[in-house]
């Protein structure tokens, strides 16, 4: 794919579906970041109908189909409506500085297995669910999956757009608006699209970072879990390599020897990482 004056072009040479917001800036922005949604929406087709109603007073640069179908409302060097309040890396208010996707998908589910139900109803099959902890409280519940056609036209569209406005990171909603906001949810592989700022596969040579404060490690993705006591916290610019995402928890393999002790692995919040 490839982006012609801000909007996405097909590798045939055919543009994306363009259906225009009215709720945007008319700020230039230079994004930065690349900010990851899902809907919460019972289709594609309703989430874009309602995102170019203005009032709904919000919007995303792109929309994707569970069918891999992708619709462009903002241009992507415009101030989209999709972050709302919201700070990443020391950034308050990441509309000014990112491009937002957001992808078909119903998000958290109600009920239990054999009973899924989206919060509009209808009833969703076991093999949609993925049944994992909400990071807020660690609450386990039944998120809905996204499709393959779905995830690899996203990864196609985020290397694009990488590649075009040298991004520097991928995030998720749930990132830059804690306690706030779930989405792209558990179900969302965000790890192998972070990885696409790198310009790799998952498979490819190690991904280090470093942590940008002392930082507490702990057994499992969340505050409640238990730090390692030995090494928490792992002193400011400590070698990492990141395993897995859970939210805005990322499972880690400690590259450095931190109090004698080799062979760490555990969870760190991801506010206070950085590429190296």
């Amino acid at each position: 794919m490839k982006v012609k004056a801000h909007k996405l072009y097909r590798n045939d040479g055919s543009k994306v579906p363009f259906i225009r917001s009215p709720n945007q800036s008319s700020k230039i922005i230079r994004p930065r970041f690349l900010v990851m949604h899902y809907t919460a929406g019972a289709s594609a087709e309703s989430s874009i109908k309602w995102l170019t109603n203005k009032d709904a007073k919000a919007s995303a640069h792109l929309v994707i189909g569970r069918d891999a179908s992708i619709t462009q409302l903002v241009d992507f060097n415009r101030k989209a409506w999709h972050a709302g309040k919201s700070r990443w890396r020391g950034i308050s208010g990441l509309n000014s500085h990112s491009i937002g996707i957001e992808l078909d998908n119903p998000g958290i589910l109600q009920g239990s297995p054999g009973n899924w139900r989206t919060s509009w109803g209808r009833l969703t099959p076991d093999s949609d669910v993925l049944i994992k902890p909400r990071d807020s409280d660690n609450k386990m519940v039944g998120w809905h999956t996204y499709t393959e056609a779905q995830l690899d036209a996203a990864r196609e569209v985020a290397l694009t757009l990488v590649r075009h406005y040298d991004l520097e990171e991928i995030v998720g909603h749930e990132d830059i608006a804690p306690n706030r906001k779930t989405d792209p949810g558990a179900a969302f592989p965000m790890t192998s699209f972070q990885n696409l700022v790198a310009g790799r596969d998952d498979d490819d040579a190690e991904d280090l970072y470093e942590t940008t404060a002392a930082l507490n490690i702990r057994k499992g993705p969340g505050t409640e879990f238990d730090k390692f006591a030995d090494v928490s916290p792992l002193p400011k610019g400590t070698q990492l390599s990141v395993l897995d995402s859970q939210g805005v928890w990322r499972k880690v393999d400690v590259i450095d020897i931190v109090n004698g002790e080799m062979d760490i692995v555990g969870w760190v919040h991801g506010r206070y990482i950085n590429r190296k």
